[in-house]
C-alpha cells in the first residue's frame, strides 16, 4: 500500500506540474489562484507531500479542472488509454485527513464531460470544501448505496440514506459527514459544462 501511495503521489505531483505548465502559470500565480501556499504547491510537483483532499480540491479549481482529474496519468500516457477502466487500474487514493478512501472509475482518456467516483467514507469522518472559482460549472450528483450521509451547503443540509441521491452544484462551501458508526459507500457522478464567454 506504502509504493501505491507513493506512486500515486508521484501521479499526482506531474499532473499539477503538467497543467500548471500548459496554463502558463508560475508557481505564484497558481498559488494566488487556488489560495494554495508556493512552498506546498512546489512539495506537492516534487512528490515530496501527500495533500489533502481540501488542498487537492484548492489546486484544481485553481487550474479550471476537477479533483478527480488530478489522479489521472500523464497526457502522453493516457493517450493510448481505451474507453475501458478496469476495476486493478482504476487509482485509488485515501484523503490523510479524513480517511475517506476514493476510487476513480472512469477510463481517463476518454473525452467525455463526466467522470465517476467510488467513495468509502470512515464513520464520524467529515471534509469541509470551500467554494473555489472556475471556468467551467461543476455539477454533482452523489448517489448513496450503503449507509448515511450528511451534505451541506451553505445553510442546506441534506441527510442521504441508502439508494438516495442528490444533485448539486460545486459553487458554494461544501461539507461531507458520516453521522454514523459505520463507514458509507456512494457513488459521486461528476459534469462539467464551461460558462458562455461575454462578447
Amino acid at each position: 500500500m506504502v509504493d501505491k501511495v507513493a506512486d500515486l503521489n508521484q501521479r499526482i505531483a506531474e499532473r499539477v506540474r503538467d497543467l500548471r505548465s500548459a496554463r502558463g502559470l508560475s508557481l505564484e500565480e497558481l498559488a494566488g489562484r487556488s489560495g494554495v501556499s508556493r512552498s506546498m504547491i512546489s512539495l506537492i510537483e516534487r512528490a515530496e507531500s501527500s495533500p489533502t483532499a481540501v488542498v487537492l480540491e484548492k489546486l484544481a479549481g485553481g487550474l479550471g479542472v476537477t479533483l478527480s482529474s488530478l489522479f489521472d496519468r500523464p497526457a502522453a500516457v493516457q493517450a493510448g488509454d481505451g474507453p475501458i477502466a478496469r476495476r486493478d487500474d482504476q487509482p485509488l487514493w485515501r484523503d490523510p485527513a479524513s480517511g475517506y478512501l476514493r476510487r476513480n472509475v472512469s477510463p481517463p482518456g476518454v473525452p467525455q464531460p463526466m467522470q465517476i467516483v467510488e467513495v468509502q467514507f470512515p464513520a464520524g469522518g467529515r471534509v469541509a470544501f470551500d467554494a473555489s472559482v472556475r471556468e467551467t460549472r461543476v455539477f454533482q450528483q452523489v448517489w448513496v448505496l450503503e449507509g448515511t450521509i450528511e451534505i451541506t451547503q451553505d445553510v442546506d443540509r441534506h441527510r442521504l440514506g441508502e439508494g438516495d441521491c442528490l444533485a448539486m452544484r460545486l459553487d458554494r462551501p461544501t461539507m461531507f459527514h458520516n453521522p454514523s458508526r459505520t463507514t458509507t459507500r456512494y457513488v459521486v457522478v461528476i459534469a462539467c459544462e464551461p460558462f458562455a464567454r461575454q462578447p
